[in-house]
């Protein structure tokens, strides 16, 4: 019998329950269980897709091309599954297949209500997402905070669940914050009674809490957490705000959280083996040198609109030994005047994905003086068609290079609509997305980054691409193309020729990158971005 896992949140947002299901996620995998992870989410949206990443932060894409919360994007890195579309659901997703069952005459003219057709539609997928994974343990995490008023169909959802599956199939994790008041000097236990009475009040009674905190939390206090929550004093577990992520699921161990759920399901097996963990963990404590690396961006103003970049950036680092340092320059504030100042300093720069004009053409200065300057750089999506339109721009001549997307009368339009794309007028769901092979040019940077693989496969979120009418022109003044669909269509990656590193990609290599395995070129650029610190500091 499949068991379920619910871990909701309490008192306020952004308490880590990714990181929480994530990490137990973990856990689990590693005492050889067959874990899958979901995420939903209360917005009305059907999917993140057309959201601004500051109002959600980065939109994660999985294989099959579902475009994702965030949240996802941890669960791959922490527990190395592939994720599918039965991985995030929404309000949004779960309204719509239930007016399309009701217009389709599914529910026989009964009156369709939230309980039980929402409920039960939020259930099918928690089971769906057990058979087609065939997975032992599914963790289903529930957005929002108690309390608010769009979260509730799922939690009358899950608390139906426990009732149809039984107890000893499901387990309920709540995640609150423990906050310290520096004025009373003491920190205080009262928002997470509150949270827990809240969360009492739609009939579930959490099996474990999960208390966030900025410091380590008395026994005292747990005792009275314990007592007034009516949950068992082994079954409170303490996050701490660690240096990095990755401490976590050891943290987690170490109190016996795996242990707790378990026993709780009268599951057997064996220790959850984490030395490669541990081992990892010690090594990004312990790592030797320092690279310093300019992020050039639209969304720089919050940190979770490129969490994914960033830690491909890091993961990068640990193979490289050294502590990637990044900084976040906002795109707009670079111009020809001051782009050597802003970038002064930087052992190498990377552009990621975006949409829209704003910033642009400080991307393309700031683009020109690294190719110019030959400091390291990766272009990512938007970044490799950027890096096409200044090369057009400073290379071939063409000052009016641009892209349609954000000049439609340019007479240089190197970046353009896919051929199939001219007649969508939608947003959502439009674009080339998930999971398209890339065939690989030999003896390139890109090649490789790869270890000189034929062929790879990368994860697209895009609507534009690179303008074939321009490709010659392009080759002819030196841009190489280094990896093209395998059916020369289209253009993956380009790079510029003898320098350090100087490579884009049309793909989102960020999305594939795990701790203990690098993506490559990001591993490439931030062996190079280390390569050109120490040529600096030898001098």
């Amino acid at each position: 019998m499949t068991k379920y896992i619910f871990v909701t949140g309490g008192v306020v947002s952004s308490l880590g329950k990714g990181i929480v299901s994530a990490s137990l996620g973990r856990l689990l995998k590693n005492r050889g269980l067959n874990v899958t992870v979901q995420k939903f989410d209360p917005y009305i949206n059907v999917d993140p897709g057309t959201m601004n990443p500051y109002q959600h932060g980065e939109v994660f894409v999985t294989n099959d091309g579902t475009e994702t919360d965030l949240d996802l994007g941890h669960y791959e890195r922490f527990i190395d599954n592939d994720l599918n579309q039965y991985s995030n659901v929404t309000t949004g997703k779960i309204y719509q297949e239930v007016l399309e069952k009701e217009r389709h005459g599914d529910y026989l003219g009964a009156t369709v209500q939230v309980i039980p057709h929402i409920t039960g539609m939020i259930k099918e997928k928690i089971m769906r997402a057990a058979k087609t994974t065939d997975a032992d343990v599914v963790i289903t995490e529930i957005g929002g905070t108690v309390g608010d008023i769009e979260s509730l169909p799922f939690l009358e959802a899950i608390r139906e669940m426990r009732n149809e599956v039984g107890y000893d199939n499901t387990y309920y994790i709540h995640t609150t914050l423990v906050p310290y008041l520096e004025a009373a000097g003491e920190m205080k236990s009262k928002p997470t009674q509150h949270s827990v009475k809240e969360l009492r009040s739609v009939g579930i009674q959490p099996d474990m809490l999960v208390l966030r905190s900025e410091r380590e939390i008395p026994e005292s206090m747990k005792k009275k957490i314990s007592m007034f929550c009516d949950v068992n004093e082994k079954s409170i577990i303490e996050s701490i705000n660690a240096p990095n992520l990755y401490q976590l699921p050891l943290s987690f161990q170490k109190q016996g959280m795996d242990d707790q759920i378990l026993a709780h399901f009268k599951m057997k097996t064996p220790e959850a083996d984490m030395e490669d963990w541990k081992k990892l963990e010690n090594h990004i404590r312990h790592l030797s040198g320092t690279v310093n690396i300019a992020l050039v961006g639209k969304y720089v103003k919050l940190k979770d609109a490129y969490i994914s970049v960033d830690e491909a950036l890091r993961h990068a680092g640990y193979a490289a030994d050294v502590d990637v340092k990044i900084t976040n320059i906002d795109a707009e504030k670079i111009t020809d005047e001051n782009v050597a100042d802003v970038l002064a300093g930087f052992d190498g720069v990377i552009v990621p994905g975006g949409f829209g004009s704003r910033g642009i053409e400080g991307m393309v200065t700031a683009i020109r003086y690294v190719r110019e300057n030959d400091i390291p750089f990766l272009g990512v999506c938007l970044g490799m068609q950027v890096t096409t339109i200044e090369y057009a721009r400073n290379v071939l001549g063409y000052q009016d290079a641009n892209s349609t997307e954000f000049d439609q009368d340019t007479k240089h339009n190197v970046i353009d609509l896919m051929a199939d794309q001219n007649d969508v007028s939608g947003m959502g769901g439009t674009q080339r997305l998930g999971a398209y092979p890339a065939k690989l040019t030999p003896g390139t940077q890109t090649a490789a980054a790869y270890d000189n693989q034929a062929e790879i496969s990368e994860r697209h979120r895009h609507r534009y691409e690179f303008n074939n009418n321009f490709r010659q022109e392009l080759e002819d003044a030196g841009l190489v193309i280094a990896g093209t669909s395998p059916d020369d269509r289209l253009v993956e990656v380009v790079e510029v020729p003898n320098k350090q590193f100087f490579v884009a990609a049309q793909y989102h290599p960020e999305f594939l990158s795990r701790p203990n395995r690098p993506e490559g070129l990001f591993k490439a650029f931030v062996a190079a971005a280390a390569k050109n610190h120490q040529a600096h500091a030898d001098k």
